[in-house]
């Protein structure tokens, strides 16, 4: 994803220590794919982070990659950056998972590169419209785009399913705050291996984010 959330995140926090690519960003991915290996548990988590070309504009974070190991021995690896330049097409997100197994393959492009727009006129919607901005990648932008004066996409759906479930007591597909606490909590753990360049064994607590 280009770096524009990234600028306006570290731009609006008082410690950009608190924030990173994986906390942010990281743990949407990492929820679907935790989502899918709901049935292992993961014990050890390895990271390295690279802080090139947003560290001299605000102290920040370019990118993480990383790999939790499963107690079945199970390998996840993660990466996500946020500092490529502005004028990347995509808005926010561009997102592709592969799950490989012994009995199986499941790939998932949710890259957003179907639906491009390119126009003389720079790009006036999506996140932090930015004027050197010509290119974009439809769709990438999670509350959705613009049409009527509205906005329509996953996030729109996402609304109205969870409006649904409290008027009318219909299920829906969201996480747990159980659920969201752990995702958080491994993203953590991605950026406490990076900062001590070590493997961290999980899981941790917030007494271990602090060493």
């Amino acid at each position: 994803m280009n770096r524009l959330v990234a600028l306006d995140n570290y731009q609006r926090t008082n410690d950009p220590t608190r924030i990173s690519p994986m906390v942010i960003s990281g743990t949407h991915a990492l929820d679907i794919v935790m989502w899918m290996m709901e049935a292992k548990r993961p014990v050890e988590v390895y990271a390295r982070s690279v802080d090139k070309a947003l560290a001299p504009i605000c102290k920040g974070t370019d990118a993480t990659a990383g790999l939790i190991t499963f107690e079945d021995g199970s390998l996840y690896h993660a990466s996500i950056s946020w500092a490529l330049p502005i004028v990347w097409p995509g808005a926010v997100y561009s997102l592709e998972v592969g799950v490989v197994g012994t009995e199986g393959v499941l790939t998932i492009d949710d890259t957003h590169r179907d639906v491009v727009l390119a126009t003389n006129i720079s790009q006036g919607e999506g996140y932090a419209p930015d004027a050197s901005r010509h290119v974009d990648f439809l769709g990438s932008y999670p509350p959705g785009d613009i049409a009527l004066g509205e906005l329509w996409g996953p996030m729109r759906d996402e609304t109205n399913s969870w409006l649904s479930r409290l008027a009318l007591g219909q299920a829906t597909p969201h996480a747990t705050a159980a659920e969201a606490h752990n995702r958080l909590m491994l993203t953590k753990a991605f950026d406490l291996s990076a900062r001590l360049k070590r493997a961290i064994p999980l899981p941790i607590t917030p007494e271990d984010e602090e060493r």
